[in-house]
């Protein structure tokens, strides 16, 4: 978590929005059916916008994500190596291995 949005995450407001949106949503990914954990938000906060109710707490704004598509959203979970590894990349398993 980004230092400058450590306050709003660990707000009231924001536990108590958070927790009744993916209630809302039956706990299921709004992407893939499958059990949701995060609940993210569409418009990205930015250190700009992160005091602006009409993005942060905005169930419009929201969306009821499981952890991979979550990833998949951020590209947290590109396949290939970028470095000096070239060659390499993980394969569906999260293994590493050679191209």
């Amino acid at each position: 978590m980004k230092e400058w949005a450590k306050g709003f995450y660990q707000s009231r407001a924001w536990r108590k929005c958070r927790d009744s949106y993916i209630k809302e949503k039956f706990w299921l990914c709004e992407r893939c059916g499958e059990p949701a954990k995060i609940v993210h938000h569409k418009k990205y906060l930015t250190p700009k916008n992160i005091n602006d109710s009409n993005i942060t707490l905005n169930k419009n704004n929201l969306e009821a994500l499981c952890k991979k598509c979550h990833d998949k959203e951020h590209g947290w979970n590109k396949k290939e190596v970028v470095s000096h590894n070239e060659g390499l990349m993980f394969d569906e398993s999260g293994n590493l291995v050679r191209v």
